[in-house]
């Protein structure tokens, strides 16, 4: 239930406060005074998007608060979702800056608008003029049935089975596209992999091919420079090792005498022995170097598979090669087990397809079995308010799988017994869409467990004794929920438990609108104003009177 109402720098509204009761709180007010505005203040902690624009000062903030009582709501379990503290009062708070940031807070903590808006969505229905439109539409006509047969619980497991069936499906699909694409790139992957299978390739061997043709390219070369050096150290009559051989005898010679001489004959012994080392693995060199043409090209045309692979597929290197034919093989794989995916992916998407056709034959019999009983509750509604042969029926038609169930509903209405059955949209007149959407919403607030209800001038384009049933039907309402109502008409204003009028006070600086809560005399005088006009008669005094202790 709505308590109060506080409302700071918002459109024409400088600073105001509203207590609201439980019962009938009726709000009245000159066509301009600002009884809209309440509405639109009130939409802002629901939820609803804000700009700057509504800064009745631009340099000051507008701040809107709101305190419901939700004892009675089992809200706990929203408010522990949304690491919220949870209490009876629940304080709603909007906060907008002149540089137009939007701040929304429940009980002081912080909270984006998505759960701004549906948190305001279990505390307050509001139906404001436009919506009276909303009764040709098709997911509102849902909602009434859904409403009337108590399907919640139900309509929530339906949609989230059909949330999972729905993603299931499209892994389904996916899997079927991908399976078309791939055959038809079946045998490209496969003479992709197969050329680089069947050209064995080894991870270090372009390497060591590399180093092969530079030594097969250039044999004889090095052939011929390995022997010079194999002559000149060891071959020739005045090969280096036959001098340094030499020159050991000498210094031997002179050892005895000369003993400095030792430390140079033991260094050249040890070079005696280096070049005898470097002679030995020259010739040694010399003797595998072989000039082979054949082998020379075996090796060419091996890297040239490998530099022209490489080129093809644009990578640098044997390894990165490797890689890409594992890919291709797992690509290949990946096709060949398509049809057992496809097959698990068609079992589940099955499985779950039953479960959720089942649940939505569940909800339409549900639906169903209510048709009858919206059908009279309404029809009795109308007549009551000056329609006696209004007819309404519901059609409901099996459709695909949707987000509500297998349901196709269209409300049918006709206001003569002479005239056929049609959709709402095409035969009400607004006087009877009003009325035809006062009686759905009384049906909706008994069903419901909304506790508050806002009707803004839900009355138009009715009058006389209708404009009287349609209050009564209002007060009937306000009997198990709060009702908030603006209205123009009397009849229905003298209903109310508690009446508030809104009305503009004019100041030196600028226009501001106000409300009060007017007491029975103030209530006598302002029902008696909406009977004759700003001159008030004796007539529309008494009228007031008898309209009020009625």
């Amino acid at each position: 239930m709505l308590q109060s109402l506080s409302v700071e720098n918002y459109a024409l509204i400088d600073k105001l406060n509203i207590e609201f009761k439980q019962g009938l709180n009726i709000i009245t007010g000159e066509t301009g005074a600002g009884k809209s505005i309440l509405l639109g203040a009130l939409g802002l902690i629901l939820g609803q998007r804000a700009d700057t624009s509504t800064l009745k000062n631009p340099e000051k903030s507008c701040i809107i608060e709101g305190i419901f009582n939700i004892e009675k709501m089992n809200l706990a379990k929203f408010f522990e979702g949304n690491d919220i503290e949870y209490d009876k009062q629940a304080a709603i708070r909007r906060l907008i800056t002149p540089s137009g940031k939007s701040r929304a807070f429940i009980n002081d903590t912080p909270v984006n608008l998505t759960t701004l808006r549906d948190f305001g969505l279990m505390l307050i229905d509001i139906h404001s003029q436009h919506e009276t439109l909303l009764i040709s539409n098709h997911n509102f006509q849902m909602n009434v049935l859904d409403v009337a047969a108590g399907n919640n619980a139900l309509l929530l497991q339906y949609q989230q089975t059909f949330a999972s069936y729905k993603k299931e499906d499209k892994k389904l699909q996916d899997l079927i596209e991908e399976q078309n694409k791939s055959a038809a790139d079946f045998d490209y992957y496969t003479f992709q992999y197969q050329q680089l299978a069947d050209a064995n390739l080894a991870e270090e061997e372009q390497e060591a091919l590399e180093e092969e043709e530079k030594e097969l390219s250039n044999a004889e070369t090095i052939k011929t420079e390995l022997q010079f050096c194999s002559e000149a150290i060891s071959e020739s009559d005045m090969a280096i090792i036959h001098t340094l051989k030499s020159c050991q005898q000498s210094v031997r010679r002179i050892k005895d005498v000369f003993h400095k001489s030792e430390s140079i004959l033991e260094r050249l012994d040890s070079i005696s022995i280096e070049i005898k080392d470097i002679s030995d693995e020259i010739i040694n060199f010399n003797e595998k170097i072989e000039i082979n043409p054949e082998r020379l090209r075996q090796v060419k045309e091996r890297l040239d598979l490998l530099y022209t692979l490489q080129q093809k597929h644009r990578v640098s290197s044997v390894a990165e090669l490797l890689s890409l034919r594992d890919e291709f093989e797992s690509k290949l794989s990946l096709i060949a087990n398509f049809d057992e995916q496809i097959e698990k992916q068609r079992m589940l998407t099955s499985a779950l397809h039953a479960e959720t056709k089942a649940l939505a034959i569940q909800l339409s019999e549900k639906r169903k079995s209510v048709t009858e009983q919206i059908h009279n509750y309404i029809e009795h509604q109308l007549s009551e308010l000056g329609m006696p042969h209004a007819k309404v029926q519901i059609d409901i038609n099996e459709t695909e799988l949707t987000n509500t169930g297998i349901d196709k509903v269209e409300f049918l209405f006709s206001a003569n017994k002479l005239l056929p059955l049609q959709s709402v949209a095409k035969v009400a007149s607004g006087g009877e869409m009003s009325r035809l959407m006062l009686s759905i919403k009384t049906l909706l607030a008994k069903k419901g467990d909304l506790p508050t209800i806002i009707f803004d001038e839900i009355d138009t384009g009715v009058s006389g004794e209708v404009a009287d049933k349609m209050g009564s039907i209002i007060k009937d309402v306000s009997q198990s929920i709060q009702v908030i109502n603006i209205t123009h008409l009397p009849q229905i204003a003298s209903k109310g438990d508690y009446h508030f009028f809104v009305y503009k006070e004019t100041g030196d600086a600028a226009t501001s609108t106000q409300i009060k809560l007017l007491n029975a005399q103030e209530r006598i005088s302002e029902i008696a104003k909406m009977l004759s006009g700003k001159n008030i008669t004796d007539a529309a005094i008494k009228n007031a009177k008898a309209l009020l202790n009625n």
